[in-house]
């Protein structure tokens, strides 16, 4: 087994000095192409400049089912274990959305992955009706956990699934869901007992693609919600308002002595600082920082929302960064002051406001989505595709030229950022055709893989 899946950080400062990736895990699906019939599959990307492979698929590891839109996916076990030592970082778990499976694969040899084992989706119907598998978790007690967008049968709130090491299944982590109304991503803070939980939508809404009827009908989320890690249950909500619809992905800062955290409002286009109150009470406020206007674009009259689908803020917690799904562009703020960011940095990849963007002969389609910064914060990976029917809804050609995978290179003293025209991945031309490519890990753990205790 390499030596790279026993590579735990003490703290996240320690983190930042690790050495270079040589390798990315990628999740690709055929959900929605023509290439539908194919199954998905974890792309193992080489990422060492010096190789002669470098910027390719090495290998692909399918899976056996068609049709299941694996999505996120992360590790068995990571640096909040205090049986790190004693575990490796080897077992990557990625969720299919609309199957409902689980698949565990294991990375011991890490360019080619192997399938380890399946959780059908009738096992969590039966033991904890569950379904559509989110983000994954690894705990400081060495359990898994994952959060599910729905029950078996698509219909919301869904809840919070446990695994054991041995990823069988013991039960729902939450005590009850009364009070919530959606899920979707989640990240804990040990040390002031607190989880935030995020909202998307029941998968029977989000399946269908996105429709502005849905909103008005409430049947999109603006809540967060704040859970009391130890007895698991639900604590506080803030309702975000018409300025905090659809809060997707949550991230607290790296140190485990902070009570910062940021939270982006997809369709409202703002993103939040929430916070523990100095009032000394234990209450979380949540303050509006950065908001992205809507654009006209050029011979249209219809605004476009800039959709802010990720975000990751840096291992030392300075920068945080995040995408502009249908605007285009990618954008780096300096975190220092936590309630004042500061913007030092704006890429534009793609979008529908008409800003052309090429790395060499490839026009860039679609926008940027999915984003994984290194360790020491100095690259930015950057995939395109959100979900298969939305899209095909907002940038039909994915379906038939395929994702790209790109690198931006981050300047981590002054701020700033630049596309490296050396790195190229090329989706549309994979054996199986064209397909989409969405989150990215690397082995040796990434900005959004770890939490301290």
């Amino acid at each position: 087994m390499s030596s790279c899946h026993h590579r735990f950080f003490s703290s996240p400062q320690e983190a930042t000095k690790a050495e270079p990736e040589k390798l990315l895990y990628v999740v690709c699906l055929y959900v929605g192409t023509k290439n539908e019939q194919q199954p998905d599959y974890l792309a193992m990307i080489d990422v060492d400049p010096s190789s002669p492979t470098y910027s390719t698929v090495v290998s692909r590891t399918p899976v056996p089912y068609v049709g299941d839109e694996l999505h996120h996916f992360g590790w068995n076990t990571c640096c909040s274990s205090p049986q790190k030592d004693t575990l490796a970082r080897r077992y990557l778990i990625a969720g299919g959305q609309r199957s409902g499976r689980i698949y565990i694969f294991d990375t011991a040899d890490e360019k080619h992955p192997k399938i380890h084992h399946i959780i059908e989706p009738e096992q969590l119907k039966s033991k904890v009706n569950l379904g559509a598998p989110h983000t994954v978790h690894c705990l400081p007690n060495g359990n898994i956990m994952i959060s599910m967008l729905g029950d078996s049968e698509t219909n919301n709130p869904g809840g919070f699934l446990l695994l054991d090491q041995q990823f069988q299944i013991l039960g729902h982590w939450e005590k009850d869901m009364k009070g919530v109304d959606f899920n979707y991503d989640f990240w804990y803070q040990p040390r002031y007992n607190i989880m935030v939980s995020t909202e998307w939508a029941a998968p029977k809404t989000y399946f269908q693609g996105f429709h502005m009827e849905d909103v008005k009908n409430g049947k999109y989320g603006k809540k967060l919600h704040f859970w009391d890690w130890k007895e698991q249950k639900l604590v506080q909500s803030i309702d975000l308002g018409e300025d905090g619809w659809l809060p997707l992905e949550v991230r607290f800062h790296h140190n485990p002595d902070s009570c910062h955290g940021y939270v982006g409002a997809a369709l409202s286009s703002n993103i939040f600082h929430i916070f523990q109150s100095s009032n000394g009470t234990n209450e979380w406020k949540a303050e509006k920082v950065i908001s992205v206007p809507p654009v006209v674009p050029e011979n249209d009259s219809t605004p476009v929302p800039a959709v802010i689908t990720d975000i990751l803020i840096s291992m030392d917690d300075r920068f945080l960064y995040f995408s502009d799904w249908l605007h285009g562009d990618v954008r780096q703020y300096d975190i220092s002051e936590p309630s004042k960011p500061r913007l030092t940095g704006q890429l534009w990849l793609g979008g529908l406001l008409g800003k052309t963007c090429k790395v060499g002969d490839h026009t860039l389609g679609g926008g940027p989505q999915m984003l994984q910064l290194s360790l020491d914060g100095t690259r930015l990976y950057v995939t395109n595709s959100l979900f298969s029917s939305w899209d095909n809804q907002f940038y039909p050609e994915i379906a038939d030229r395929g994702s790209y995978l790109v690198k931006v290179n981050c300047n981590t003293e002054q701020g700033g950022m630049e596309l490296d025209h050396s790195f190229f991945v090329d989706f549309g031309k994979e054996p199986g055709g064209p397909c989409r490519a969405h989150e990215v890990r690397y082995p040796g753990g990434d900005c959004t893989s770890d939490i301290w205790i």
